[in-house]
């Protein structure tokens, strides 16, 4: 048998069992990811199994200080917010203050608004400016899911901002099945293939790529 031609893992009907087995979706992060489903680019929002795999690794890295690049309707930012211990913190990086004010809507109902600082600038900008008040290291948890030709800056960037043991999750480096194949699909595939292979061969971390959704790459920063 090929250990390595495992790939009956994997069609709707697998992710639909996933989610019906393993999945305990939170009542609002629920209603947040309906109220989402309507909106013309609802794509850009994470699966429920993600939501909960985030949780999870909160829980495992013991995150307190957390940070996201990206957050869209807020599904994601919810999801680690309720992972948080008490006096956590998720500073949180967008551009859109009309896709955040949903995000805020269902955090200050969430009674997690407070442990959210929402950042409204381009990323780059923001992350830039955490280093200038002294936040390098400061970090445990860090999620990437934003303009994809900008995931390499931002992955430099959250490597200086997370602490040694610290996780980095990128989103969609899979990109809809087109970044493992040979052909050029665009500048968002050609610059995931580019940080995928950066990635495996960076001895600054520990990675690992995740057939998860649209592909989680895992990447934990080195402690020497």
């Amino acid at each position: 048998m090929d250990l390595l031609n495992k790939h009956y893992l994997s069609g709707e009907a697998i992710a639909e069992y996933v989610r019906r087995i393993s999945v305990r979706e939170h009542p609002l992060l629920r209603r947040l990811r309906e109220e989402t489903a309507s909106h013309p680019r609802a794509i850009m929002q994470i699966a429920p199994e993600q939501g909960q795999f985030f949780q999870m690794l909160v829980a495992l890295t013991g995150a307190k200080n957390a940070l996201e690049i990206g957050v869209f309707t807020g599904y994601s930012s919810l999801s680690v917010a309720f992972a948080l211990p008490t006096d956590g913190h998720l500073t949180a990086c967008d551009i859109s203050e009309e896709y955040t004010s949903i995000a805020r809507r269902y955090w200050a109902e969430a009674g997690v608004a407070e442990k959210i600082d929402l950042r409204i600038a381009p990323a780059a900008e923001t992350l830039g400016r955490l280093l200038e008040e002294g936040r390098a290291g400061s970090y445990d948890f860090a999620f990437i899911d934003a303009d994809k030709t900008g995931y390499d800056r931002y992955y430099e960037l959250c490597l200086q901002l997370v602490r040694p043991g610290g996780l980095i999750v990128l989103d969609n480096m899979l990109y809809h099945g087109q970044v493992p194949g040979d052909g050029e699909h665009g500048p968002d595939t050609a610059a995931l293939r580019l940080l995928n292979e950066k990635i495996g061969k960076d001895d600054r971390v520990v990675a690992s790529l995740l057939p998860i959704a649209d592909g989680v790459m895992l990447a934990v920063k080195k402690q020497y």
